[in-house]
């Protein structure tokens, strides 16, 4: 069975005609793992004697469907790092309720991915334990943070997988590496048993080969969660987008997001997606998003400052032992110190402290109230554009994949790479990651991806009108 060619759709139809068994294709992934991650690097963890067994009588709704999972989600009695060593030896104590909600459909997780150190970097460069590659150039990063994800589905090491989305984490990797990425609105995904980063901008989503394949995992992990006070019950189906005619929408060019700054070969291929939509009759308008040009600057406060507070639980006493302390009989301070000062990477320490910072005494109203209502403008911004237009098309990233090692050492190089994806966090609206064209990894052609960003809730407009461009581009 050539697993390259299976999407999530044909997976679960070939298993109702029963062209093959769920356990067989599990197989055929694990191999492919053993296979090509020992370049790629994408996996933290692989559930080599676990899975095989689930895949044995799957039912469900994902029925024995191989995904893969960002290793900052709970997963019971598994290895939860965050990719730090602070977490080096967690066990998660319960499953996140995405987790769960994945088990009751029966799908088959075959292993947790890499990421950048608790989801902070955007080239997964910044994990304590291995560097993941870019399948279309082992120079390359795949970008972060949710880069681990990313690559597996790419490479052909899942059919789908699942990431983190604080600023662009699973955006700017799926543009990278050629796949679909979807970030469902703010509440639409419970973030219950997600290791929190900034808790007003996570949001869970899947990664696929295929739009539609992401309209099926959204589908299974959204909706209303007990635990997570700001997940919300509203009104989707996968038939509802089926039924939908994306030509009725009105697609908006936010002027802001074309104003210079775009890698040529990226500009190219946007305006190749572009003229899909124009030459099959869309009707398409100019709208300005005026306060996205200050979206980089009031991320990088309010991030750390959520960074600072919910990174403050990890002292490297509480959910793991560092070994090494403090020499002859050291005093509490000492230990605390030293263990925490081992287990946070650069990155880490760089956001937890510029977040003490701007949450500290004399500097709250100075940076991180002003950062707050700017933030407010920001999302009144969008509520204004989509008055008059239903769904925006912007580039997902300014660049193409840059090379490991690249921007390392210069953090706002590095940070700039997410600056078409924070705007929607900020807002907190849903936005999609497609790729330009049908990329294949054996041309060595670095893709490119493009945003549609909707309304609050409307996941089914983004989702309808990137099927219909997968179709017709």
């Amino acid at each position: 069975m050539d697993i390259s060619t299976l999407t999530i759709k044909s997976f679960l139809e070939g298993l109702k005609a029963k062209t093959f068994s769920a356990q067989e294709i599990t197989e055929e992934f694990l191999n492919a793992i053993r296979t090509k991650d020992v370049d790629l690097q994408a996996y933290l963890t692989v559930f080599e004697s676990e899975t095989p067994k689930k895949a044995e009588a799957p039912s469900g709704t994902l029925a024995g469907v191989p995904l893969a999972i960002k290793d900052n989600m709970l997963f019971l009695g598994m290895r939860t790092t965050a990719a730090s060593k602070i977490l080096e030896s967690y066990e998660a104590s319960y499953d996140a309720t995405v987790v769960q909600k994945l088990n009751h459909a029966g799908a088959v997780i075959l292993g947790k991915t890499n990421l950048d150190e608790f989801a902070m970097g955007s080239s997964t460069e910044n994990s304590a334990f291995q560097v993941t590659k870019n399948p279309y150039d082992l120079k390359r990063t795949p970008g972060g943070s949710s880069g681990g994800s990313a690559v597996a589905v790419a490479a052909g090491m899942a059919l789908g997988a699942f990431g983190s989305d604080t600023g662009g984490s699973i955006r700017q990797p799926a543009a990278f590496c050629g796949v679909v990425g979807l970030k469902p609105t703010y509440g639409a995904v419970s973030r219950f048993g997600l290791i929190a980063m900034a808790s007003s901008l996570d949001q869970i989503g899947p990664f696929t080969k295929t739009v539609e394949d992401a309209a099926i995992l959204f589908d299974a992990i959204r909706g209303k969660d007990e635990y997570d006070s700001t997940s919300v019950d509203f009104d989707f189906s996968l038939s509802d987008i089926e039924k939908k005619d994306p030509k009725q929408l009105t697609i908006g060019i936010p002027k802001e997001y074309f104003t210079g700054g775009l890698e040529s070969r990226v500009e190219k291929e946007i305006e190749v997606a572009r003229k899909v939509f124009e030459r099959k009759g869309f009707k398409m308008k100019e709208i300005s998003l005026p306060n996205t040009k200050y979206a980089l600057s009031v991320y990088y406060i309010i991030m750390p400052a959520e960074v600072s507070a919910n990174l403050a639980r990890f002292d490297g006493i509480r959910y793991a032992r560092i070994k090494e302390t403090p020499e002859s009989s050291p005093s509490l301070r000492d230990l605390y110190f030293k263990n925490r000062g081992l287990g946070f990477g650069t990155e880490a320490r760089r956001r937890i402290l510029l977040g003490t910072f701007v949450l500290s005494s004399g500097y709250y109203d100075a940076y991180y109230a002003k950062a707050q209502k700017v933030r407010h403008l920001i999302k009144e911004d969008f509520d204004r554009a989509f008055k008059e237009v239903d769904i925006l098309f912007a580039p997902t990233t300014p660049t193409t994949a840059f090379k490991i090692g690249e921007k390392i050492d210069d953090p706002m190089a590095m940070y700039l790479s997410d600056v078409f994806t924070i705007p929607a966090n900020l807002a907190g609206v849903p936005a999609i990651s497609i790729p330009v064209r049908d990329y294949k990894i054996e041309d060595k052609k670095l893709p490119v991806g493009f945003q549609l960003i909707g309304k609050h809730f409307h996941e089914a407009d983004i989702l309808s009108l990137g099927m219909y461009y997968e179709k017709n581009r």
